[in-house]
């Protein structure tokens, strides 16, 4: 599996769960707080979220089948950017788990670009 699989998940995933806290963050402006402003910002952070969840679920999809993850564990990665900060520890949790499959495979081709 490339590298550039990896880092393209993981990117979206940052994005993913810091747009889901703002989200978050904005409703309780809205809602609790009755804030002015909170609802411009919640229309642009929920419309930004909604579109850029898709890319993530397009790359964590991606990740998935190179990897080569259980039917149950992939969804669990999919439903991670719904579920404010889930998406920093599935991340975490699953770079671990995949980098070494990125090292395994990326090696032999550096091992026979230098030959």
């Amino acid at each position: 599996m490339k590298k550039s699989v990896l880092t393209r998940y993981r990117t979206m995933a940052y994005v993913t769960g810091v747009l889901l806290i703002l989200l978050c963050l904005g409703m309780i402006g809205k809602y609790a707080l009755d804030l002015s402003g909170a609802d411009g910002f919640t229309k642009v952070v929920s419309i930004a979220h909604g579109w850029l969840y898709i890319v993530y679920l397009v790359c964590a999809f991606d990740l998935g089948s190179k990897a080569k993850l259980p039917i149950a564990r992939q969804v669990w990665v999919l439903l991670a950017g719904t579920v404010p900060t889930a998406a920093f520890f599935v991340e975490r949790k699953l770079t671990r788990e995949v980098e070494p499959l990125v090292a395994r495979d990326g090696a032999p081709a550096a091992a026979e670009a230098s030959t």
